[in-house]
């Protein structure tokens, strides 16, 4: 597994091949590049019969990771759940539905540990001693708490708003964080001038071509896990836009190497907060292009980036798969995050919310068919944004020691109060 199948980076804008550098645009149109893989050597090398044979996590399928030897940071990363959902889908109104977990990955409870693990084990192959990301939350967990584990020195800039959990979840690990007053896309506008200025390895910036492909892995276990096949439809919360693109890039790589059968006609759907919606907007309105959210207001902190970089590439993924995407309201966020819980036990943060209540309203709209099968993609963990939870779900009845008193309870004497 230790061969690299990587040709190069390529351009997404007019295809100019580059040689693997930590850069992340086109020096001729500023396009964003893009690993480009020799899959015809993959496809001769890699079988069903080999990835089954590995453990199952992200890494099993290293082939088609950027990654030039053996992994060296976040081994443990990916292999989460892919859950049957049916009391959601009952609820819902789908027939079909599952849920692809990630609320529960290793290391920090969110997809971001994919993308870090693999930006991170690039950054040590390019001889980099410090790291850093801009991050609205999870990232900056996964950046500090794999770092730390790897060695390697991180400076973590998050909007100065953030919320606590996260921030605790962040600077627990040792990193440096550094809040700054500003929206994220301010703060990403500075960690770039940071990041050329020291010649450090920052994630989401020069090191983002290497980070993106880390998305792939959820695409490749949904494939694995619905036993070689892709689903109908797929529910993507969007934040800078990536994760969408990147879920249908791994179907279609597993297609060409030969590991599906059927070519993927899955349909994208986006999922986005209203208080910051550039994206769903922009497919809504029947743009070409999204315009910028230039103040995000939000509860879901974690998708709010105003001018998302891979906006124009998730916009034209969504029509060209036959998907469409819906924004939803704090009170509609809330709501299907304890909808999430009380059906499938399944505890999201803020973003999850979007995705289950964007479902909602897709459905609803006649977007969605009822009776494909459907795949809800829940990227983080409720835990740190609990504080969302404020006054929605009853206080715990407190009562003495005796038994009578349990019983005056449970005969319903007395009502537990709402907080």
């Amino acid at each position: 597994m230790s061969t690299s199948f990587v040709r190069g980076m390529k351009c997404r804008l007019c295809a100019k091949i580059y040689p693997v550098t930590p850069v992340n645009f086109c020096q001729d149109d500023f396009g964003p590049l893009e690993i480009d893989y020799d899959y015809d050597a993959i496809r001769a090398v890699l079988s069903k019969e080999k990835l089954e044979a590995r453990s199952f996590n992200m890494w099993r399928y290293q082939e088609l990771l950027p990654t030039d030897g053996e992994p060296t940071v976040g081994l443990h990363v990916g292999g989460t759940p892919l859950v049957k959902a049916c009391r959601l889908g009952q609820a819902l109104g789908f027939n079909n539905l599952w849920v692809k977990n990630d609320a529960v990955n290793f290391p920090t409870l969110s997809f971001k540990d994919r993308v870090v693990a693999v930006a991170l084990s690039k950054a040590k192959e390019f001889g980099l001693t410090t790291v850093g990301c801009a991050s609205t939350g999870n990232l900056a967990n996964s950046v500090a708490s794999i770092a730390a584990s790897a060695g390697l020195k991180s400076f973590i800039f998050i909007p100065a708003d953030l919320e606590k959990a996260k921030v605790l979840g962040t600077s627990v690990y040792g990193a440096q964080v550094i809040g700054v007053k500003g929206t994220y896309d301010e703060v990403n506008r500075l960690c770039t001038q940071v990041a050329f200025k020291y010649g450090w390895g920052f994630v989401n910036i020069n090191l983002r071509p290497f980070y993106a492909e880390g998305s792939k892995s959820m695409g490749f276990e949904i494939a694995e896990q619905l036993g070689w096949r892709t689903p109908a439809q797929v529910v993507v919360p969007m934040a800078g836009g990536a994760l969408i693109g990147k879920i249908s890039k791994g179907f279609h790589e597993l297609h060409r190497i030969g590991l599906l059968h059927d070519a993927p006609t899955t349909k994208f759907f986006g999922a986005q907060a209203s208080g910051c919606s550039p994206i769903s907007t922009a497919v809504k309105n029947g743009w070409d292009s999204h315009r910028p959210v230039r103040k995000p207001n939000t509860i879901c902190k974690s998708l709010a980036i105003g001018d998302p970089a891979d906006g124009y590439f998730a916009g034209k993924l969504i029509r060209e798969s036959g998907g469409w995407a819906e924004d939803v309201s704090d009170d509609e966020i809330r709501d299907a995050m304890i909808l999430l819980a009380q059906t499938e036990g399944i505890f999201a943060e803020t973003a999850g919310g979007v995705t289950v209540a964007a479902a909602m309203k897709l459905l609803q709209q006649g977007k969605m068919d009822a009776d494909a099968e459907t795949v809800l993609c829940i990227t983080g963990n409720g835990l740190k944004t609990s504080e969302a939870m404020a006054n929605k779900v009853p206080e715990p009845v407190v009562i003495g020691t005796s038994l009578q008193e349990f019983e005056a309870i449970h005969q319903g004497h007395r009502e537990p109060a709402l907080a």
